[in-house]
């Protein structure tokens, strides 16, 4: 029974310093490929974009 309350208090504080680290800490990495200049540079866009450019050229049939 010790070691398991051991282990619960030790995952609650890797949780509770995670969670200190998440709300406190720096942003989150923005992965969009429209904010990365170096790929904006190389002409490549994010799905998002191709999907709504694919579909201004095509619109979807039924």
């Amino acid at each position: 029974m010790k070691i398991f309350l051991l282990s619960l208090l030790l995952v609650g504080v890797a949780v509770a310093l995670l969670a200190v680290r998440l709300f406190f800490g720096r942003n989150f990495v923005n992965m969009h490929t429209d904010s990365n200049p170096a790929l904006r540079k190389k002409g490549i866009p994010c799905a998002r974009t191709q999907d709504a450019q694919a579909r201004k050229r095509r619109p979807l049939q039924r």
